[in-house]
């Protein structure tokens, strides 16, 4: 199987749950702990691209952070979203699978399989 990646927060059951089902398809992935090493903004960005969607798709709505920092607000810009994920990590949805070109949101587990198949 080519590189696998996985953006991986041990603490998230749907990440752990993802990790698992690659594990038993014999896969182990990269696991990139983004929590102690968050992407950066351009790294973001490429994943937004993989997996086709805005920034503000990716972001976790539920996260404090998320109402601390007004980032409710339609005003806000890509760049924006982008920079206050990347200096807020939990705002991260997870967990992002990537396989070459292609990228997953690992809601539920078995998204991942179609870049697996």
């Amino acid at each position: 199987m080519s590189n696998v990646v996985i953006y991986h927060n041990p603490r998230c059951s749907k990440s752990r749950q993802t990790l698992a089902l690659l594990q038993e398809r014999g896969i182990e992935p990269e696991q990139v702990l983004y929590l102690e090493t968050p992407p950066a903004p351009t790294e973001l960005r490429r994943l937004l691209k993989l997996l086709d969607m805005p920034a503000r798709a990716l972001l976790r709505k539920g996260e404090a952070e998320f109402r601390e920092l007004n980032l409710a607000d339609n005003a806000l810009n890509e760049s924006q979203l982008i920079e206050a994920m990347s200096e807020h990590p939990r705002l991260i949805e997870r967990p992002i699978v990537v396989r070459g070109d292609r990228a997953v949101i690992g809601r539920p587990p078995e998204n991942v399989l179609e870049l697996i198949s």
